[in-house]
């Protein structure tokens, strides 16, 4: 089938986070958006049309799945990353945020320290915070264009604040790292001799670039999967964020045992009834759409690297291993953070999310999200370099 990932798709007024809402965040409302995490592309015509049949079907009852879910999950995971889940792990969520929330609610008590590796996600801070946990900071190592994990200081962080959980964002979001599988392993191996759990959202597992490759954390040893919670969803993947689903799997029956008795807590019962179709559907007919659209964004990726480096030099582009965010690194330009944060919205008019949202280690950055159409990002990159020239 062609995918014309080319067509330029307005999503004006439609209820739109990522345009519609530029003046409730204290934006211009003429910024062009390339911020949040999801896609100017329509989500694969099966999907669509799946949809469309649940809808002409007329009621909208509460709903949930057979084993044909989760065999569809199943044979994905086991086709892409050689992961054998097995059913009784499967918890479905609303998202993988409302999955990190649970988890740091059934796994830890307030005052207990939690484990993050900043510039990171920025709601795993907010997660640990809000429900009044320490927050504990490992920072990345920013060190010749790439992004490197201090395992010394990951170990003795963990020692020094009694660390009950660490949460592992792999793909990393927003520094584009995909850890290799010797970093994972140095990773669990701390983890298990400190009794550390993981929550590891693997969101982004799908995209990867050439060259590199995802392990899923749990697989990588019998004892990981025992004290691993792993979130993934079809949201980043398929473009399906606001239909709400994800998929939790966790192999230890006491941890999941607790984990579910959080989640009643919450008063929450059953998934998005359309929700659940789309999951479906997409990993069971979304393959060759996804490696299409792999091959688009790749091309995307190319542009805005050649772009850079040839119209805006200021601005290096951090080389990503994994995800469709690029983690732009802005410090070239001299600019403190409120003035950074001034040439982006009101100067070149665009929407971007700036570093320090994941951190104060992401000062001097900027993160930019390449999934549209490459007219859209064109546009985007000549705003920008209009406003660089303007200093």
């Amino acid at each position: 089938m062609k995918y014309n990932f080319d067509e330029i798709i307005d999503r004006r007024n439609t209820n739109s986070l990522k345009y519609d809402f530029a003046i409730e965040r204290n934006k211009p409302s003429d910024v062009l958006p390339l911020w949040v995490a999801d896609m100017d592309i329509k989500t694969p015509f099966e999907v669509r049309e799946a949809l469309k049949k649940s809808a002409e079907h007329g009621i909208f009852g509460y709903s949930d799945v057979k084993i044909e879910y989760f065999n569809t999950l199943h044979t994905w995971f086991k086709t892409k990353f050689a992961w054998d889940t097995k059913p009784e792990w499967l918890v479905k969520t609303p998202g993988v945020v409302f999955a990190i929330c649970t988890a740091i609610r059934a796994f830890t008590e307030k005052g207990d320290a939690v484990l993050i590796q900043r510039p990171v996600y920025y709601p795993f801070s907010l997660s640990i915070k809000d429900n009044e946990r320490k927050l504990v900071n490992n920072p990345l190592v920013y060190k010749d264009g790439k992004y490197e994990i201090d395992f010394a200081d990951f170990e003795q962080k963990i020692i020094d604040n009694g660390v009950k959980l660490f949460i592992l964002c792999s793909p990393h979001n927003p520094v584009g790292r995909v850890w290799s599988k010797e970093e994972l392993l140095k990773i669990g191996d701390i983890c298990i001799k400190h009794n550390v759990l993981i929550v590891a959202d693997e969101i982004h597992e799908e995209f990867v670039y050439e060259g590199f490759k995802h392990h899923v954390f749990a697989n990588l040893k019998p004892e990981f999967s025992d004290i691993t919670i792993t979130c993934t969803a079809p949201s980043k993947t398929f473009n399906l964020a606001g239909l709400q689903v994800s998929n939790i799997f966790i192999a230890n029956a006491e941890l999941r045992h607790k984990f579910k008795k959080k989640i009643i807590k919450t008063g929450y019962c059953e998934l998005n009834a359309m929700g659940l179709v789309a999951c479906q559907t997409a990993y069971a007919h979304g393959q060759d759409w996804l490696e299409k659209l792999k091959v688009y964004l790749a091309q995307n990726l190319d542009f805005t690297r050649k772009f850079l480096a040839e119209k805006i030099p200021q601005i290096k582009l951090v080389e990503p291993q994994g995800t469709y965010l690029l983690w732009l690194d802005c410090s070239a330009l001299h600019l403190d953070d409120k003035a950074l944060e001034d040439l982006i919205i009101n100067k070149a008019k665009l929407w971007l999310d700036a570093g320090t949202m994941f951190g104060p280690e992401g000062s001097g950055f900027q993160r930019i999200n390449i999934t549209c159409p490459c007219a859209t990002l064109e546009k985007a990159l000549l705003k920008l370099e209009a406003a660089v020239k303007g200093l």
